[in-house]
């Protein structure tokens, strides 16, 4: 019987987008973390080329949560366009963004592969992005690998992920919210559904189909180390300055 583990990921970055349900010229992110975005983030990194579906397909099998540690704000942006060879101008797109959000994701499954795609992580083979190429990340993307676990305890026990400015300008929650994909057989009273399981990620017929989901709120976990993450936070001058003159 092969062994079971568990993979967290840090999904932080000045801008997310994780779109499900994006169509034509307006395009949407949902509140956070997809699983299509971020199976599509750990197929990037392993080097699985769009249209190889058979290697695609154990990365979708894999169950998959997130939590939000910190949500972020929506945004919106226009884009402008024109087409390469032509010139001529492309209808105006509406694009909407979450900024400075912080998730903890994480995927369960097969110790083996999983452990292959914390490797990947370290030495991507294509760079990781935040649903959108323009998206990047702030610092890797890898948390840990953790074995013989389940996907519910590493989203509980894992430390506050918040931004250190955050933690210095929000009192600590309570609890933060979970959103896991429910395990085989599983019966849930209240359950959404969102059409982002990855079936095909090829540019000529992406396919996804839908997922059960449950949402539950886990105690605050203490951030690591204790306090806020020493990171180094470029606008921590302009912070202070704003403190002292509040």
């Amino acid at each position: 019987m092969s062994r079971t583990g568990v993979l967290a990921l840090r999904l932080a970055g000045p801008l997310q987008s994780w779109g499900a349900a994006s169509r034509f010229t307006r395009r949407t992110t949902e509140s956070a973390p997809t699983k299509s975005g971020v199976v599509g983030l750990l197929a990037a990194a392993a080097g699985i080329e769009r249209g190889d579906d058979t290697r695609l397909a154990p990365l979708a099998a894999l169950r998959f949560g997130v939590r939000v540690d910190q949500p972020g704000t929506r945004i919106r942006d226009f884009h402008t366009a024109h087409h390469g060879i032509t010139g001529a101008s492309m209808p105006l797109s509406e694009r909407f963004y979450l900024a400075d959000a912080v998730f903890v994701a994480a995927l369960e499954g097969d110790h083996t592969l999983l452990t292959g795609l914390h490797d990947a992580l370290r030495t991507p083979a294509y760079p990781p992005y935040l649903g959108r190429r323009s998206c990047p990340p702030t610092e890797p993307v890898g948390l840990a690998l953790h074995e013989d676990t389940s996907l519910e305890d590493v989203l509980t026990r894992v430390p506050w992920q918040a931004s250190a400015w955050y933690q210095r300008r929000h009192p600590t929650p309570r609890t933060l919210t979970v959103l896991r994909e429910t395990a085989p057989g599983e019966s849930v009273a209240a359950a959404d559904v969102l059409r982002d399981q990855p079936v095909s990620f090829d540019a000529a017929h992406r396919r996804h189909t839908l997922r059960t989901i449950a949402t539950t709120p886990v105690p605050t976990p203490a951030p690591a180390g204790g306090g806020p993450r020493a990171t180094h936070d470029p606008f921590a001058a302009l912070a202070a300055l704003e403190d002292d003159s509040a």
